[in-house]
């Protein structure tokens, strides 16, 4: 059975940085893609990053130029540096394993989730 677990969050003031990390059990999530979304309060859930097949990356506007999302296929394990952090990038942050090995930001292509982890930025 595969889980993913994410750690990291927390609270931050607007400019700061976290890293949230995602560990996955029960399958090496490479060469599959791993995507990071998050949802704020009565919002819906919104693509953030990816990393696919070949260490390829890709980023939603809102965050291109401040996040990175990077992997560590030994420890099984992807990240997600956030840097720059502004108020409006406060969610709750989920990682996802795809079913596939390109990059997707559509969430119906990723079939199994994290619990999630909070990110609260200050003004």
């Amino acid at each position: 059975q595969v889980q993913l677990v994410e750690s990291g969050g927390g609270l931050v003031q607007a400019g700061g940085s976290l890293r949230l990390s995602c560990a996955a059990s029960g399958r090496t999530f490479s060469p599959y893609a791993m995507g990071w979304f998050r949802q704020a309060p009565g919002k819906e859930r919104e693509f953030v990053a990816v990393r696919s097949s070949g260490d390829r990356l890709y980023y939603a506007d809102s965050v291109k130029g401040r996040f990175t999302v990077s992997g560590d296929n030994g420890k099984n394990t992807v990240y997600l540096q956030m840097s720059g952090l502004k108020p409006e990038d406060t969610a709750v942050y989920y990682c996802a394993l795809s079913r596939w090995t390109g990059a997707t930001d559509w969430a119906n292509d990723y079939e199994h989730w994290g619990q999630g982890t909070q990110v609260t930025v200050s003004s």
